[in-house]
């Protein structure tokens, strides 16, 4: 009976042993998942923070190079109205004094060279104008295309459109329509320069929540798979970001170019 007694009290006590071990294994796996848990959450934390941080100094720096940008734009702009702009009145006056001298057999040829430095003055006027942040928010958005669009006929490198539908809004904020005008200029500047196209349509679609911006040529197009992006593009793309706008771009080969821009009207947006 003893030796009975003693074998019960032995199994008892090995078996709240097992149970004690089971209890302690189970609390370490607890703390231990516990600690992984809090270890990965605090771990994904520092990982945004840190994607977060660098998202606002990308922003920051885009917002400083868009400042430095639209500064050197202002002072070239303010160059070529004050200094070229001056250069060529005085040249006028010059051929206008020659014109009341010279004979009739080389008058015509005399008026003929006004006549392109009153054109040469005209254009450096108008992209006196377009590089001038001031003047743009003065005329507005549309103004400001509208210009561009004049221009381009003018120079007759390309037959250029500018269609508004919808009813028109106002941009609020200066710095978004400063920037929505620049992408748009970028985009006529890569146009000419690039495409080869014959014609070239700007279209203003307002809704209730967007501004919708087509701009597209009819030119060769690229091969977005395999082309570069030129600092054109990724300057379109970063002053997108910058603006809360949703950007793309559509092209191939003989097709053209297609830029969309979608504006967001609403604060809430």
């Amino acid at each position: 009976m003893v030796q009975t007694s003693e074998r019960l009290v032995s199994t008892d006590a090995e078996r709240y042993l097992l149970v004690y071990m089971i209890a302690v294994l189970g609390i370490v796996a607890i703390l231990v998942i516990v600690f992984f848990i809090v270890f990965q959450k605090r771990k994904n934390k520092l990982l945004l923070d840190k994607i977060e941080k660098q998202r606002e100094f990308e922003e920051a720096l885009i917002e400083s190079q868009t400042e430095i940008q639209e500064q050197t734009l202002k002072n070239v702009g303010q160059e070529l109205h004050d200094n070229v702009g001056q250069l060529l009145s005085f040249a006028s006056m010059q051929l206008n004094l020659v014109s009341s001298l010279v004979s009739d057999s080389i008058k015509e040829k005399v008026d003929d060279t006004k006549n392109v430095v009153k054109d040469a003055m005209e254009e450096v006027r108008a992209l006196s104008k377009s590089l001038n942040n001031d003047v743009i928010l003065n005329l507005g958005l549309h103004s400001s295309i509208q210009n561009e669009v004049d221009r381009l006929n003018k120079l007759e490198k390309i037959a250029a459109k500018l269609t508004i539908q919808g009813k028109t809004r106002n941009i609020t904020n200066s710095k978004d329509e400063i920037i929505l005008f620049r992408i748009i200029q970028e985009f006529i500047s890569n146009t000419i320069k690039y495409s080869e196209a014959k014609n070239l349509g700007i279209t203003l679609n307002y809704s209730n929540d967007f501004l919708k911006i087509i701009a597209q040529d009819d030119g060769v197009g690229f091969d977005m798979n395999n082309i570069e992006q030129g600092s054109g593009l990724i300057n379109m793309k970063n002053r997108t970001a910058l603006i809360n706008t949703r950007f793309n771009l559509e092209t191939s080969p003989n097709n053209g170019v297609k830029l969309m821009l979608d504006y967001p009207l609403c604060e809430d947006i």
